[in-house]
């Protein structure tokens, strides 16, 4: 069964997409199957693994509302071990119809219990913002990875993010953890970069990722190749950060031992 991991935060420009599609990729070279759940409205998890959203036809979006199986509209990427389920622009009404719907926070939940099975790991690209189709990932959701960049407004909107996650642990999803918060766009030159690091980790303390995001051309440069940054340059800085990432996830989960049938030559 696979674990549910959100990716969200609901400032804009800390690197979620970047981080969705390139952690997805880290599991996948791992050798984990991997899904991503494209939630945001702008498509960006969609086009940066070179899916048009222009082509689109069924989408997140018809799962949701009109209940077809997630199943049917898998598409791959060119990334062994990496699928994803694409948004469309439709997604931005999702949050209107929905607010009427009895159960509205858990419809996401109920769309992905048909293809749980199917993945090691499923991650969902959130859009930058605590809208119902945000609070829907965060019910349907095992663990949440909170993004922040290695900026002077760092720690701005956390504190509300934070509580919205409280509010979500307390009154539709008693099980969801804070897998842990992600440092982005970190640039060790920078003094503010490191102090950003410091007082994030004086605050947070073990709930602080030891792994952190250098910031990186090739990250940057490899969604308009429609690729991730391992199979854009696998030795770039961001591609080995995003695996050391997946790696640190695996180990804290206790999922780097070997099975049985693994072991057999």
């Amino acid at each position: 069964m696979a674990k549910i991991i959100s990716v969200a935060n609901q400032k804009g420009g800390v690197g979620k997409t970047t981080t969705a599609i390139n952690l997805g990729a880290g599991f996948a070279v791992l050798e984990r199957k991997t899904l991503i759940i494209d939630a945001d409205p702008q498509a960006n998890a969609t086009s940066g693994l070179g899916i048009d959203p222009k082509n689109v036809q069924t989408s997140v979006y018809e799962c949701i509302m009109d209940g077809i199986d997630p199943r049917s509209i898998v598409m791959n990427t060119n990334t062994p071990n990496l699928d994803i389920i694409p948004a469309h622009i439709d997604l931005v009404g999702a949050e209107i119809e929905m607010i009427n719907m009895p159960g509205r926070e858990y419809m996401l939940l109920k769309t992905l219990a048909a293809i749980r099975n199917d993945y090691d790991f499923i991650i969902i690209d959130c859009s930058p913002s605590l809208g119902l189709v945000t609070v829907n990932a965060l019910v349907a959701s095992d663990s949440v990875i909170i993004p922040v960049q290695c900026e002077y407004f760092a720690l701005e909107g956390l504190g509300k993010l934070l509580n919205t996650i409280k509010i979500v642990q307390t009154r539709l999803n008693k099980a969801l953890d804070i897998e842990g918060i992600l440092l982005t766009m970190y640039d060790n030159r920078l003094r503010l970069s490191r102090q950003v690091v410091k007082e994030v980790k004086t605050h947070f303390q073990k709930m602080v990722f030891k792994t952190l995001i250098n910031r990186n051309i090739k990250l940057s440069e490899a969604p308009s190749f429609g690729e991730t940054a391992i199979m854009h340059d696998a030795t770039s800085i961001g591609a080995i950060n995003y695996l050391n990432l997946a790696r640190e996830i695996l180990q804290k989960n206790n999922m780097t031992a070997m099975t049985n049938e693994q072991k057999k030559l």
